[in-house]
């Protein structure tokens, strides 16, 4: 599975002059200047601002998204009538970002953007104010409102992130460039595990789903997050936080069918035994249609999961909190697949065949709280990864434990720390000529520790955020990811922030044991193939970014972000002019290792914004900047300047959520996405719509159309020869849900 752009490589060496490109870093730290100028003209901001109005319809219809007892709650709002309102004074409403989030839990009040609660970015609850990082939070009323089935469906909602769907199954998924099918560059966790696969350090977004309705939010950060969640954490972290127990009591069932999906149902039931210990268990499965191929598409895809989650407050003053989550899957899905082939005339074998996928995982996680500043926890998972193709096999195992501590120290310092163990068993089996693995049976191991120091320099307004990771890998032994950012807020509606990490991808499995070949070439009567080694080094990126957040009205906020990011040794591939043979079917055997060979700057920029037109109206809109540009070392015959053209230059999002009445919602999507010029794919404009009916508390009834204008579309075009992509059609979907 080595990232090989194409085939059929020209015979002779190429030399690239390296270009330097000096303006990136004066145009953002112009960006900064005006910024900053803004903000010192601007004196109203720190004035009072009117009385907060009412909560738009959409936001008092708990009834429609949450379940029984939370609809209930929400009918009672106080806000409803202002005259009887106790938090007259904006300021009031604005203050709660500091106070505890179990007293905001009991609050039934409308707080700003500001006041979302995130928990990603240190590591410890804290708001997307308080944020020195390019966060954003898709909550689980937007992936609803949505229509999203899956996960990389809600992720497209997200500023910057690069979602291109390369069949029914599989995704090409990444965060601010240097886009791939298996995109190496992004944490992806589930609750705190880590679900990236450690042989080549991407993630099976075929395998990652759940039941949707049981997301509470999808926690984004564009950019590095090295430094508390460690190597590979280098564009991006997401992380998928599921809801307490405590929050999905009842019998929950779904069930729907459409053109492309052709069916999905499932069914979820919550409990509580005393007081104290909820639980839920749950059952999904759905069967989606094959893509559009201009000579036909074989990537069919059905999957079966279930699982349960358990969430225990034992002792008194619930100061301790224990969660058990498990969950189980199996499913296959169809793929045409083109593998090298030794023997002639055309070296090649064609065949349909279906990726069967399954797998399982525990996760225990006790945390102990001694106050609103100090607490500690240990968490542990087990987790079995199971895929074969044909003859292709991968069976992983991995068992991970972590511990965590935060404290204060004096009257300015907040320390957290932590050590983690992980272990990895690979057993991956092949018997054929695309793919070699050696050694075929492994166990790595990893052992890191994370410190961070968040010190207020001047309290409520500056604080200043040092930290760093150190990690000891199988692959590359000692690793550090330094960050430091700062973290300034003049008043409760405006935060203004910068950083500076050093990031690492580490070698994954793929990069230092596995070959691959690649397609017969007739014109030099040869076959190419790709090697690893054990000398490949971690890709090093140091990034520059800076933000602006704001709500400068009730009604209206918007988020900015800009970037430079600097990647140091980069993959490419060289030709070995000695290491050619003849194999044991008499092919010509040309060779072309995988090394450390160029250097990749990025940079762009990011703006999100949100109105609330009227009480039953709001449109959100985003757009992205990406400018990508790779370096070839000298000497290097093969640089991987592809991806270049791997990732979109503009990405623009609208969408519009409109209640006509009580009971209906309107949702519109659109999205702009710029051309790949590395894979020929063209650019797109898509539009999706969500139109349900709410008639009371207990039932909801969606009709879902997507990609509605134009019939089919491609996002990415494979240049590999294991699986072929397909292009996303038009379809319907129709959805029923009961809550009792």
């Amino acid at each position: 599975m080595h990232r090989i752009p194409g085939h059929n490589l020209p015979r002779e060496r190429l030399h690239l002059q390296t270009r330097k490109y000096g303006w990136p870093g004066t145009a953002i730290c112009l960006c900064i200047s005006i910024i900053c100028a803004a903000l010192e003209d601007n004196q109203a901001w720190g004035q009072q601002v009117p009385t907060a109005s009412p909560p738009s319809q959409f936001l008092r219809q708990a009834s429609a998204t949450q379940d029984v007892a939370a609809a209930d709650t929400a009918a009672d709002d106080p806000l409803d009538n202002p005259l009887d309102n106790p938090l007259d004074n904006p300021d009031d409403i604005l203050n709660l970002a500091d106070e505890s989030l179990d007293s905001l839990s009991t609050r039934d009040v409308v707080v700003p953007a500001m006041d979302i609660e995130v928990t990603s970015v240190s590591k410890q609850a804290s708001t997307v104010g308080k944020s020195p990082s390019a966060i954003f939070v898709l909550t689980s009323e937007m992936i609803r409102r949505s229509g999203a089935t899956n996960i990389p469906e809600a992720l497209r909602l997200v500023p910057g992130m690069e979602v291109a769907r390369v069949n029914s199954h599989l995704w090409a998924i990444t965060a601010r460039g240097i886009n791939s099918r298996w995109a190496w560059n992004l944490l992806v966790l589930i609750d705190g595990r880590t679900v990236y696969s450690p042989q080549y350090a991407g993630v099976d977004w075929d395998v990652q789903d759940m039941l949707v309705e049981d997301i509470d939010r999808i926690e984004v950060i564009r950019g590095p997050g090295g430094t508390l969640w460690g190597a590979n954490a280098v564009n991006g972290v997401i992380n998928i936080i599921t809801k307490n127990a405590a929050d999905t009591q009842g019998l929950l069932v779904t069930s729907g069918g459409g053109s492309e999906l052709l069916h999905q149902s499932a069914v979820r039931y919550g409990g509580v035994v005393g007081e104290d210990l909820y639980w839920r268990i749950y059952g999904k499965q759905f069967e989606r249609a094959r893509g559009f191929h201009p000579v036909g598409a074989a990537d069919d895809w059905r999957m079966a999961r279930g699982g349960l989650r358990i969430d225990w407050k034992p002792g008194f003053g619930n100061c301790n909190h224990l969660t058990i989550q498990s969950d189980w899957y199996e499913g296959k899905a169809g793929d045409h697949v083109s593998w090298p082939n030794p023997s002639g005339p055309l070296f090649v074998r064609n065949f349909l065949a279906d990726t069967t996928m399954s797998g399982h995982d525990v996760l225990a996680r006790f945390t102990h709280t001694f106050d609103d500043d100090s607490d500690w926890s240990v968490q542990m998972y087990y987790d079995r990864a199971f895929r074969q193709l044909d003859a292709l096999r991968h069976d992983l195992k991995t068992f991970d434990l972590e511990f965590q501590h935060r404290f204060p120290l004096g009257d300015r310092h907040g320390i957290i720390w932590g050590l983690n163990q992980r272990t990895v068993n690979f057993d991956l089996q092949t018997d054929n000529f695309y793919y070699i693995h050696n050694p075929a049976h492994l166990t790595t191991h990893l052992f890191g520790m994370f410190v961070q120091d968040e010190i207020a320099l001047v309290e409520d307004r500056l604080t200043l955020t040092l930290g760093c990771k150190f990690e000891n890998n199988h692959f590359t032994g000692y690793e550090f990811q330094p960050s430091a950012r700062l973290l300034y807020t003049p008043d409760q509606r405006r935060t203004f922030w910068a950083a500076w990490s050093r990031a690492l991808r580490t070698p994954s499995y793929m990069d230092h044991y596995e070959t691959s070949t690649d397609w017969y070439d007739f014109a030099w009567d040869m076959f190419y193939r790709y090697p690893s080694t054990t000398d490949y080094q971690p890709e090093e990126v140091y990034v520059y970014e800076a933000g602006y957040r704001a709500q400068p009205t009730d009604k209206f906020s918007y988020d900015l972000s800009v970037w430079y990011s600097q990647y140091k040794k980069t993959f490419a591939w060289d030709w070995d002019a000695d290491g050619w043979y003849y194999d044991e079917y008499g092919n010509y055997i040309d060779v072309w290792p995988m090394v450390n060979g160029t250097d990749t700057e990025t940079y762009g920029a990011e703006i999100f914004g949100q109105y609330t037109v009227c009480d039953t109206w709001r449109i959100e809109a985003s757009y992205s900047f990406l400018q990508i540009q790779v370096h070839s070392w000298p000497g290097v015959a093969w640089p991987s300047e592809y991806l270049e053209g791997d990732s979109p230059h503009n990405q623009v999002r609208f969408m519009s959520h409109w209640d006509p009445s009580d009971t209906v919602q309107f949702d519109l999507t659109m999205r702009y996405v710029d051309s790949l010029t590395g894979r020929g794919t063209p650019s797109y404009i898509t539009g999706d719509i969500r139109l349900a009916w709410v008639p009371n508390k207990n039932l909801e009834l969606e009709l879902i159309g997507r990609n509605l204008f134009d019939n089919h579309h491609s996002e990415w075009n494979s240049s590999w020869p294991d699986q072929r992509d397909s292009a996303v059609r038009r379809s319907v979907f129709a959805r029923a849900t009961w809550r009792f």
